[in-house]
């Protein structure tokens, strides 16, 4: 049988996550809540204590709560950041043991055994976390206990540290929703007369059993040590830095490049090893005099070949000022990709690598977000037919395939001194005089109507391909609805 004995468990609860990470950068002593979108309800996911002082709950509709408190001071429910922050806290917590886990959406959960004795004890350790947490205004509640259930248990219900062996008699007393029970299988214990811990453990098992699943006694004999319940501790996300540190200062330009080859092989190989590439990588530069410069270098595609890397920080070392010399550099990839291993030699490959390494060395001048190409979108509107994007942030899609020929060069839609249906034989346009020599169409185009494009409110236009005596190959359109001609592209 599992010796829940052997082990010290504790639990960290915090029952107000999400509004005190908001109300950390912006302290508030009104009332506060968290908004997130029910259907058509906005309701509260979290509040503050003075929020809970007026009578307000989590899940309340936001119209009600209004109702009970006017001052109420909203902002809308982040989940991603609000796991962020927790994913913090986990890291500041493995600074009492290594294990250290989640404990749903609003805790955690460490394996302390043997660690306690580095803080003075139990208690010492349990007063040392409270005060830390605390003064960085966030709200925790901690249960110490010989297993996990127990010690959950405790946080959520009895604050505090249960001693060695002595967590039945400091279950006994708590409900038994502190038993991590579904909200119907604790009602259903209720029903029955069964309100506490403790009246569960006189009771026969096996009715017990029939009536509610095995998950009742399972949860039970977790938090009594009676069954195993593993803690799994997060790991650590790979941290892709590298740091040089000189036996002598450097200046020279040629020797700073010499010291990013060597990092960057290190580099490198990290990455290799995890099958990532860098997008974006930082250059640290350390002076004698303790000041910093950093470069920064961003990618059009990931990348982790060193020598491909490595001439593109040459334009970003030649504004460094090395003063009294440059004793240690260090280089970290802050923003990684997947890439993984694939075949080379390919000429697909290389045409493709060296599309890259283009348009990185134009957005060293220029800018990454201005080398931009264009991409085919679903439209019938010829100007709305194709997007324009950052060419270091998307991919090359297919050929555009339009039902007729497209001019290459198109304009706001230019007016015409003509009204009839059919194409003039005279014309002026841009200054010119013209004369249509030959004219295919009409191909008629209706406006979108999901669209409110001012420059489709004439309705249909009927579109023709016209080509003068000058020369000049013409898009033009003609609006039946509101007779008019206009000019809105040239073919090449």
């Amino acid at each position: 049988m599992f010796d829940g004995r052997s082990r010290r468990i504790m639990s960290i609860w915090f029952p107000r996550l999400a509004s005190d990470r908001v109300l950390r950068a912006c302290p508030l002593e009104a009332p506060f809540a968290l908004i997130w979108r029910e259907g058509n309800t906005d309701r509260i996911s979290c509040l503050n204590a003075a929020a809970e002082g007026q009578g307000l709950a989590c899940g309340m509709a936001l119209s009600e709560a209004r109702a009970f408190c006017p001052a109420l001071r909203t902002a809308p429910a982040d989940p991603p950041r609000e796991a962020r922050f927790q994913e913090s806290l986990r890291r500041w917590a493995t600074r009492y043991c290594p294990w250290v886990g989640l404990e749903g959406a609003d805790g955690l959960v460490l394996d302390i055994t043997g660690s306690d004795h580095l803080w003075g004890g139990e208690e010492a350790m349990l007063g040392e976390m409270q005060g830390r947490l605390a003064r960085a205004r966030i709200t925790a509640r901690l249960g110490l206990a010989d297993t996990r259930g127990a010690a959950w248990a405790l946080a959520h219900f009895a604050p505090g540290r249960a001693a060695p062996g002595a967590g039945m008699r400091a279950l006994a007393p708590l409900p038994v929703a502190a038993l991590r029970l579904p909200p119907e299988t604790v009602t259903g214990l209720q029903r029955l007369g069964l309100r506490d811990i403790g009246d569960l453990t006189r009771t026969p098992r096996a009715p017990l059993a029939r009536r509610f699943g095995k998950g009742l006694m399972a949860r039970l004999d977790q938090a009594l040590g009676a069954a195993p319940e593993q803690i799994s501790p997060r790991a650590d996300p790979p941290h892709y830095g590298v740091r040089l540190t000189l036996p002598e200062p450097i200046g020279a330009r040629e020797d700073v490049m010499e010291g990013v080859r060597r990092l960057l092989a290190r580099l490198c190989a990290k990455l290799k090893a995890r099958e990532a590439g860098a997008r974006v990588l930082a250059l640290t530069l350390r002076r004698v005099d303790q000041a910093s410069q950093q470069v920064e270098l961003r990618l059009a595609a990931p990348l982790r070949d060193p020598q491909r890397i490595a001439p593109l920080f040459a334009r970003g070392l030649e504004d460094v000022d090395a003063g009294f010399g440059i004793d240690q550099m260090r280089l970290e990839a802050t923003q990684v990709e997947p890439l993984p291993i694939r075949q080379i030699g390919a000429v697909a490959t290389e045409t493709r690598d060296r599309l890259g390494d283009l348009i990185t060395r134009i957005g060293l001048r220029i800018g990454l977000e201005n080398v931009q190409r264009c991409l085919p979108a679903e439209s019938h509107i010829p100007e709305r037919s194709f997007l324009i994007a950052p060419a270091a942030f998307s991919e090359p899609e297919g050929n555009w395939h339009p039902p007729q020929p497209r001019p290459l060069r198109l304009f706001a839609p230019e007016p015409l001194s003509a009204d009839s249906p059919d194409p003039p034989r005279r014309f002026r346009w841009r200054r010119l005089s013209l004369t249509t020599e030959r004219a295919e169409g009409p191909e008629r185009l209706a406006p979108e109507w999901w669209f409110d494009d001012p420059n489709w409110r004439r309705g249909v236009r009927d579109y023709w391909r016209v080509e003068t005596g000058q020369g000049w190959r013409l898009w033009m359109f003609h609006t039946p609805q509101d007779p008019g001609w206009f000019v809105e592209g040239i073919f090449a």
